[in-house]
């Protein structure tokens, strides 16, 4: 019988579904900063946003990145698109997933000051409501690369020996940073958890991604999961 990392390794797959961008976000400019400014936006049923390039560049031996921001925009969008995109993609997803960004010169106008690929990097929520106060998006440029928090997605839940035996399922990366390609951003990384037992983890270096991707961690031997037994004594404790 085969290692348990070994069976799990085999099995582990990453998301291929790449965040085509198939939904556009109409966006107007927004001239005025300021917490008054927001909130009127905001009454009026539209969403403060801010688009900008990222950019990562290797630098020094160890290839620490380092970011510069450009080609920054200030824009208000219609807060009904955005409920309409998240009918048909799920929040958690919603920051790994691009989309096409045509910039109007005003509401209704038919003049596009700019247009391209965008990806949401950040959603201001308020605390109490959930509602969305501010959106942050970067330009997904062609031949451009991000970093991205990708979504873990663990599967096989169902069928894991080491739940199945009572044990408990820790887990402790909910997204991963991945330096991406604009036009490979996965939706979400799937780990396929269906063959590990109480005791078993699986570690960053185990996750397998498109050579593509490059993992920003400096320890891959971080735990992304494990199964861990239950008390006997208190079940409601680790042991």
């Amino acid at each position: 019988m085969l290692p348990w990392w070994r069976t799990a390794g085999e099995r582990l797959r990453s998301a291929v579904a790449n965040s085509r961008p198939f939904h556009t976000i109409q966006a107007i400019p927004r001239e005025v900063t300021g917490s008054r400014v927001a909130a009127r936006e905001r009454a009026q049923g539209r969403i403060p946003a801010v688009v900008f390039t990222q950019q990562f560049t290797p630098a020094g031996p160890e290839g620490v990145a380092t970011r510069s921001i450009s080609r920054k925009h200030l824009l208000t969008i219609e807060r009904k698109q955005i409920h309409s995109i998240l009918k048909s993609i799920e929040l958690d997803f919603f920051c790994s997933t691009a989309f096409k960004l045509q910039i109007r010169a005003g509401s209704g106008s038919s003049m596009l000051l700019e247009s391209g690929n965008v990806l949401p990097i950040k959603i201001h929520r308020d605390e109490e409501t959930g509602k969305i106060l501010n959106l942050v998006f970067v330009w997904a440029d062609e031949g451009s690369k991000l970093a991205v928090d990708v979504p873990v997605v663990f599967k096989g839940k169902e069928i894991c020996p080491g739940l199945k035996k009572g044990g408990h399922l820790q887990e402790i990366r909910s997204s991963l940073k991945f330096l991406c390609p604009a036009d490979q951003i996965p939706q979400k990384i799937e780990v396929d958890i269906s063959n590990l037992d109480i005791g078993d983890r699986i570690l960053l270096h185990d996750i397998k991604v498109d050579s593509s991707l490059k993992l920003l961690s400096k320890n891959s031997t971080k735990p992304v999961i494990k199964i861990v037994a239950m008390n006997v004594g208190n079940p409601g404790t680790l042991s």
